[in-house]
């Protein structure tokens, strides 16, 4: 299960506000770059994919970015496109950047909707509005 951008990530402690803020800018940039679709990829090009958020470790070096492609549809196809040009993605992120560092890129599955339609599906329960009405 995978935890929202507030909750912990670094042994309990909730991330710092540069970790945060450094990983918006990623998930800023990446999105710019899957958008524009300047990764040389035709498979990758062909492919509208969602930045929900962009995770860094404590040391800034890792940067786990969780995407989803548009409508739900080639989750894994999207998954190893990605994974298959990291290494040019990371350049083109942090090309022209203010990072000292080109943090390594991960990639994962964004489990948010999912999470928000098992949400939903629960507060539609008959048993689960019976008590909320109350």
């Amino acid at each position: 299960m995978t935890h929202m951008a507030k909750q912990s990530n670094r042994d309990g402690k909730a991330p710092t506000q540069r970790m945060l803020r450094v990983g918006e800018v990623i998930r800023r940039t990446l999105s710019e770059v899957l958008q524009r679709g300047d990764v040389h990829d035709d498979e990758l090009a062909r492919m509208s994919i969602t930045v929900g958020e962009v995770r860094m470790t404590s040391d800034l070096r890792i940067a786990t970015a969780f995407v989803l492609p548009l409508g739900g549809q080639g989750k894994e196809e999207a998954l190893e496109a990605l994974r298959r040009n990291k290494h040019e993605i990371r350049h083109l992120v942090v090309k022209g950047g203010t990072m000292k560092f080109a943090p390594e890129l991960r990639f994962e599955i964004d489990g948010t909707f999912d999470q928000i339609d098992a949400t939903r599906a629960l507060l539609a329960e008959d048993h689960v509005r019976q008590d909320l009405d109350d």
